[in-house]
Order: C-alpha cells, then sequence, then structure tokens
C-alpha cells in the first residue's frame, strides 16, 4: 500500500443555505441517483467543509471544545471542523425531492452557502443506530434523539464562545 496516496473527489452538488431556507442543488449527471430518495425520512449528507480546507485547519489534529471548556480532544473524538481532510456530515430530515431540478429540501444544514456536496446516504436505523452507545462525559448531558438537538442551543448557550460558524 502507498503510504500517501491521493483520491479524486467529485462533488455532486452544492449546499444552498440562507439565514432560513436550505436545500441540496444536485448536479445533472447525479439526479439519477436521487431515484427512491423521497422515501427516507433522514439523510446523510458529506460536505466539504471549504472553510477548513487550508494547512493550518488540515494539521490541527487537537482542539480544546467550545462546548466543553477546559476540554481538549482530537479531531476524531469530536465534530471539530478542523480536520486533515475537512469532510463533514450532517444528519437532517429529508424534506421533499425534485428529480428534475435535482433539488433536496432539507430543515437545516451547518454548511457554508455553496459547500460541496461529495455524497448522501440515506438513514438506515440498522446501520445508523446502536441501543448501548457511550459517549464522552463532556457529552452526557446532550440530547438522545436528532429531534431533540433544538435543546443544544440551550446546553450552548451556558458557555462565553459561540460555536464555529
Amino acid at each position: 500500500m502507498l503510504k500517501n496516496p491521493s483520491y479524486s473527489i467529485h462533488p455532486i452538488g452544492h449546499v444552498n443555505a440562507s439565514h432560513d431556507k436550505f436545500s441540496l442543488q444536485i448536479h445533472d449527471d447525479y439526479r439519477k441517483g436521487l431515484t427512491q430518495m423521497d422515501q427516507f425520512s433522514h439523510i446523510h449528507v458529506f460536505w466539504w467543509a471549504t472553510g477548513q480546507d487550508n494547512k493550518q485547519s488540515r494539521e490541527t489534529l487537537e482542539t480544546e471544545l467550545f462546548y466543553a471548556p477546559g476540554t481538549t480532544a482530537g479531531v476524531f473524538a469530536c465534530r471539530s471542523p478542523f480536520r486533515p481532510n475537512p469532510i463533514a456530515v450532517t444528519l437532517t430530515a429529508c424534506l421533499g425531492v425534485d428529480m428534475d431540478q435535482g433539488i433536496i429540501r432539507v430543515p437545516y444544514m451547518d454548511a457554508l452557502d455553496q459547500s460541496p456536496i461529495i455524497d448522501i446516504k440515506p438513514y438506515f436505523p440498522v446501520a445508523d443506530r446502536v441501543k448501548d452507545a457511550t459517549v464522552a462525559p463532556w457529552a452526557r448531558e446532550w440530547p438522545q434523539w436528532h429531534e431533540d438537538a433544538h435543546q443544544m442551543e440551550q446546553i450552548f448557550a451556558r458557555f462565553e464562545t459561540p460555536p464555529p460558524a
């Protein structure tokens, strides 16, 4: 195996994000891949964090957690935007699919406008849910379910440093 092989990633679309409206725009060549996506309530969206695609962010392997003051974690042990490869993932509801226009309506994305989408996968409980999962102590107060994620605002409000954009 090569020590440092390189790989090609070809964006399949981009995120449309405004203050209160979000959607995923899929390029023409990939729209057939949306067939039957409307059968799923939730999807995982893998996107390229272009705002973090720089030498410093790629070389940062530990970071202080804004939501757990005094706690430093490795980037593989948190959802930090710092990554050797700035690949981000968001689980979101799939509100609708327009195959002709290549648009997937979603309620929210934590991506910047025009962030490249590199893949989409449907949420499957058998593959994406674990009965007895454990988390780090700094995340134990977090909600157990995606639908309750809005409660995170109350948790984050206790800290002086706002979450990263």
